[in-house]
């Protein structure tokens, strides 16, 4: 078997060839290391390599019961963790003083357990606070389909990398979109689970979520059932669910009521990506679902604004977190002006009003699951626009903070499951008359990913992306 034809499978079907002892770990590894070299330059999604580690894991035999014994893998550069690998969170000065990890994270470990041998580290921007890939510290990534353009953000690095064919599967977080956004600006398939789903023990933020982007809804279905599950110290858990999810998305859904919503209220959404969600409205009802459109009043409402205030005061907390790990306080030309920006504006939060405004963030998340409850489904655009121009998501240099507003049509639909804590997930379901992909995001109930994965098997099948390959590819 070819490189060329490695490099069009999934991570479940490069696991059965090693299973079936068609292909070894070794190869698969070495394979995805020529790719890399190949086209990462012109991309720039793998800022740290660890092949020399890679070989010696692959040069091992993969456990019986890990489901993707062998596979190539990326992790992202903030998040979850291996040991011996830098942790920059895409930060000048982490990247500096040579910032390593010296122990697996809990979801890293779990990565190992099911298999998957990293190579090394994708690209994100700073401190993964915005919707685009352009680090001061690593320089931009590439998207794939078009390499003028941004892959968006965070996990822009990861996308670029599996929507090219460099590996088939990579680690992905969200918390505000990250996940989901590079899925839809690089034609993936993107999961924001259910709060408490997958294990974050170190974390107290409600907006977190950590997976993987991939091309297929299987590989998404069975990486979840290896990593799903929190630890003991979580401060959040998810129910377990009954059937594995790989096995529950072939099972059928019955009809379902469908909430369809393509409003931004005062923020307008791209044509294109409407008649994304539109497409997909005509799918389910072809596959028997009842779709009725809503408006967004309690979704994008005046109420939803605090959201904004709560993540500027995270975002100061990032920076002096980051002054801990160094042992002293940063700079202003060691921070990239729009993350400090936000933090001064974040400093100037007192506790007080801290807890008033996760008070009124709590509020606004019950009206919005309270108003989910009416539909088993909401389908949504993933982002506000298709993917743009990587020069035009640069930060004016003498008002960074005037970019906000096109990074809030971005991540428009996104970031509000992060603060109620639904499953989300972007499927390529679209694409602009010029090719570019356009993310469709279908949302569910607290604990629904089975409903998610099962409705995104059947739009695979009725809206296949599987032959689809950007201008950059291996």
């Amino acid at each position: 078997m070819t490189d060329d034809d490695l490099a069009h499978l999934d991570a479940t079907a490069q696991a059965e060839l090693v299973r079936s002892g068609e292909v070894s770990p070794r190869e698969l590894v070495e394979a995805a290391i020529t790719r890399i070299e190949g086209l990462n330059p012109e991309l720039n999604a793998v800022i740290h390599t660890d092949y020399d580690r890679a070989l010696a894991a692959a040069a091992l035999r993969p456990a019986d019961d890990a489901p993707f014994g062998g596979v190539p893998f990326l992790l992202k550069d903030i998040g979850a963790n291996q040991a011996g690998l830098p942790y920059w969170a895409g930060n000048r000065a982490l990247k500096a003083a040579g910032n390593t990890s010296d122990t697996d994270t809990e979801l890293g470990a779990r990565f190992r357990s099911a298999g998957l041998i990293t190579l090394g580290k994708t690209n994100l921007p700073e401190f993964g606070s915005c919707p685009t890939t352009q680090p001061l510290s690593c320089g931009p990534t590439a998207n794939p389909w078009d390499p003028t353009r941004s892959p968006a953000g965070s996990s822009g690095g990861a996308g670029a990398a599996v929507a090219a064919g460099l590996v088939p599967i990579a680690h992905a977080n969200d918390g505000g979109g990250s996940t989901r956004l590079p899925a839809a600006w690089c034609g993936l398939v993107g999961l924001k689970t259910t709060r408490g789903r997958v294990p974050s023990p170190h974390t107290v933020s409600r907006l977190l979520s950590e997976l993987v982007v991939t091309r297929t809804v299987r590989d998404t279905a069975r990486l979840l059932d290896a990593v799903q599950g929190a630890t003991a110290a979580d401060l959040f858990h998810a129910t377990p669910p009954e059937v594995p999810y790989a096995r529950a998305m072939d099972t059928d859904t019955g009809p379902l009521r469908v909430a369809i919503l393509t409003d931004g209220g005062a923020v307008a959404v791209d044509p294109d990506c409407v008649a994304g969600v539109e497409a997909a409205a005509r799918a389910l009802e072809g596959l028997g679902h009842g779709v009725e459109p809503v408006g967004s009043e309690v979704l994008l409402g005046p109420a939803s604004a605090v959201n904004g205030r709560l993540w500027m005061a995270g975002i100061a907390r990032r920076v002096q977190q980051v002054g801990e790990v160094l042992g002293r306080a940063l700079t202003a030309d060691e921070v990239e002006p729009y993350n400090w920006a936000a933090a001064e504006r974040g400093k100037l939060m007192p506790a007080i009003d801290w807890v008033a405004a996760e008070e009124a963030q709590q509020q606004w998340s019950h009206a919005v699951v309270d108003w989910l409850a009416g539909w088993d489904l909401l389908v949504t655009p993933t982002a506000g626009c298709p993917p743009m121009a990587t020069a035009d998501l640069v930060p004016p240099t003498d008002n960074p903070w005037r970019i906000g507003r096109t990074y809030g049509q971005i991540g428009l639909f996104t970031l509000p499951f992060n603060v109620t804590g639904n499953p989300a997930i972007s499927l390529p379901l679209h694409t602009t008359a010029s090719g570019l992909p356009v993310g469709v995001q279908l949302v569910a109930a607290m604990g629904r990913e089975d409903l998610l994965l099962q409705v995104a098997a059947q739009l695979e099948q009725a809206l296949p992306w599987a032959d689809r390959r950007p201008v950059v590819h291996a």
